[in-house]
């Protein structure tokens, strides 16, 4: 009796598309989750960011979290991890006997405070000024010990497992050569994608990418035996992202409307809007710009996602993509987007789950 080969065909499910710190409102409200993705290799998943809602994403997306090999955090911003607690904790309900371990990878502590913004009158006090800068393991540690009360109920009284028995966390280390400073150099030019994990399955490699002021902020390729995806994490437009994505099958790249900036923070007389409005133009890429790089750094298909705000229309992002030669996607929440050598078209999960 032969054993039938497992589909090890890779595909990334965008979970959640919408960026930002926020719940947007208005026309459109509710369409997008936060940010995270998930990059899906026969049974094993690579998860992408927390962002708000991501447990419930990944059980529609028939993604158990039991099926994780790792989590891989691109920077520290709320919107990226607000809902890495919720993960690790519900996910311990759905842990059978052999589960395997799942790497939480992510930027180690900065180091040192962002400086202050120019606009500031007067300088801000930093929350938490005897720790103020912690990394994913430090944040991990605290988010469970703010939950030691539930935690410890579940553990004595249920006999529940401990996240600790499961959810590994890894600062990444970046490689001194590279030049990094989070204040004088948080993006060093040049710099050679270096490998951060590995396995059977994928090959994980990172860079160094401009999102001010948080440092360090990173973006990922995913290297499988059938083909690649690179996705950006936040960023501005960015040499280094371009040397990473190089020939990769597939590009995740976050996009801001620029004309929504404008016309929230362009008339601002507080210090405030202007300065949220200066982190906004400094830090994040427009569509137009993501088809740019795209296109230099030789992508097969590009994606838009991280999209902010979560309700601009589709066809503010659609437009963008007459000027890119391969596969242009603005992807809803659940869709299925293979890669690699001869991947087909993109795929609702409507569409995914009516295959089956």
């Amino acid at each position: 009796m032969s054993r039938q080969v497992p589909d090890l065909t890779p595909r990334v499910v965008t979970l959640g598309t919408a960026g930002g710190p926020r719940w947007w409102t208005g026309e459109n409200a509710g369409k997008r989750s936060g940010i995270a993705t998930a990059v899906v290799v026969g049974e094993a998943t690579y998860l992408v960011d927390a962002g708000h809602g991501v447990g419930r994403q990944m059980m529609l997306a028939n993604l158990p979290v039991s099926s994780l090999r790792g989590i891989f955090v691109t920077h520290l911003h709320s919107d990226h991890t607000i809902d890495l607690g919720s993960l690790a904790i519900f996910g311990l309900f759905t842990f059978g006997a052999g589960q395997h371990k799942i790497h939480l990878v992510g930027p180690g502590d900065r180091g040192a405070l962002p400086p202050v913004s120019a606009r500031a009158t007067v300088p801000p006090s930093p929350v938490f000024p005897d720790n103020p800068t912690p990394g994913i393991t430090g944040m991990f540690n605290h988010l469970m010990a703010a939950y030691a009360t539930d935690l410890n109920d579940r553990i004595l009284d249920s006999l529940r497992p401990s996240p600790f028995d499961y959810f590994v966390p890894q600062d990444i280390a970046i490689p001194a050569e590279a030049g990094y400073s989070p204040n004088g150099n948080p993006t060093p030019q040049g710099m050679e994608p270096f490998e951060i994990y590995s396995d059977e399955l994928v090959t994980v490699t990172a860079t160094l990418v401009e999102h001010p002021p948080i440092a360090p902020a990173f973006a990922f390729r995913f290297d499988t035996a059938a083909g690649s995806v690179t996705i950006s994490g936040d960023t501005a437009p960015c040499e280094n992202l371009v040397r990473l994505a190089r020939g990769t099958d597939l590009l995740l790249h976050e996009a801001i409307d620029f004309d929504w900036v404008n016309k929230t923070y362009g008339g601002s007389s507080d210090g405030t809007g202007r300065a949220s409005g200066d982190h906004h133009r400094k830090s994040h890429t427009s569509a137009a710009e993501a088809v740019e790089l795209a296109t230099r750094a030789g992508a097969g298909a590009l994606a838009l996602h991280h999209l902010v705000p979560g309700t601009t229309p589709l066809s503010v992002w659609q437009q963008a993509g007459a000027d890119f030669a391969g596969d242009y996607y603005v992807p809803d929440d659940l869709d299925s987007i293979p890669f690699g050598h001869s991947a087909p078209a993109t795929r609702t999960m409507e569409e995914m789950v009516s295959a089956r």
